[in-house]
């Protein structure tokens, strides 16, 4: 076997093993639990503390073994991989606007088996149910009480919400939206679990409330995967 011909075997043999890893790579990559940030319109800051599900992705995947890809993705309705998440993240502070077709798009995701976790970084609440109503007119956020299956799934937090970050002295609320019995849309307000998901130097919050947000995003991760 002359020696160019040996040279051109090794490398075809160098290539298979090497796409044949980057394949199975990719095909790990895509059947790990992802969480894509939502961008959308109307002004809010939707790309603050981008470093939260990242923190939290690490959690889940270190304390409850759920097989996570985790860093900061972010998407919108309107591309063409947004059903492809399991699990969109939205947050914020002030104003957001869906437009029609984001509205019908969102809704197609959520009936057929998304998810949308939203966390009220304070001054979303106006906002986010004007325009949950565009998405679902015929449904109402419903305030969850502290018996229901997101509170203990993994977790136990038998007085319902934890309160991370306060805004305006009010309670701690969590709110759903259901769709043939199925939570599809979880709110949370005036609590902002997500604060306590970020880099510790950046809200400064106690590490014993950093671990009780993280648990906190464990149970909606658990949640959303069992429904």
């Amino acid at each position: 076997m002359c020696s160019s011909f040996k040279h051109t075997l090794l490398y075809f043999c160098i290539f298979l093993v090497v796409v044949g890893d980057c394949a199975a790579q990719s095909k790990r990559i895509e059947s790990q639990f992802r969480i894509a940030r939502l961008k959308y319109s109307g002004g809010g800051d939707w790309y603050n503390d981008p470093s939260a599900e990242v923190n939290l992705l690490k959690f889940a995947q270190q304390n409850a073994g759920i097989d996570t890809d985790p860093k900061y993705e972010f998407v919108e309705i309107s591309n063409d991989n947004f059903t492809s998440y399991p699990f969109i993240f939205m947050t914020g502070h002030g104003n957001v606007v869906f437009t029609d077709f984001e509205s019908r798009r969102l809704r197609t995701y959520l009936e057929n088996g998304g998810f949308l976790y939203i966390d009220d970084d304070y001054g979303m609440d106006k906002a986010i149910r004007r325009e949950m109503k565009k998405v679902f007119p015929e449904y109402d956020l419903v305030e969850l009480p502290n018996s229901y299956g997101l509170y203990s799934c993994l977790y136990q937090f038998p007085n319902g919400i934890p309160k991370t970050h306060e805004h305006d002295n009010k309670p701690p609320q969590g709110f759903g939206l259901f769709h043939q019995g199925r939570l599809i849309v979880y709110y949370t307000y005036e609590t902002n679990p997500s604060d306590g998901w970020v880099d510790a130097d950046v809200h400064n919050n106690p590490p014993e409330k950093r671990e009780e947000a993280l648990r906190f995003g464990t149970n909606i991760i658990v949640w959303s995967l069992t429904q």
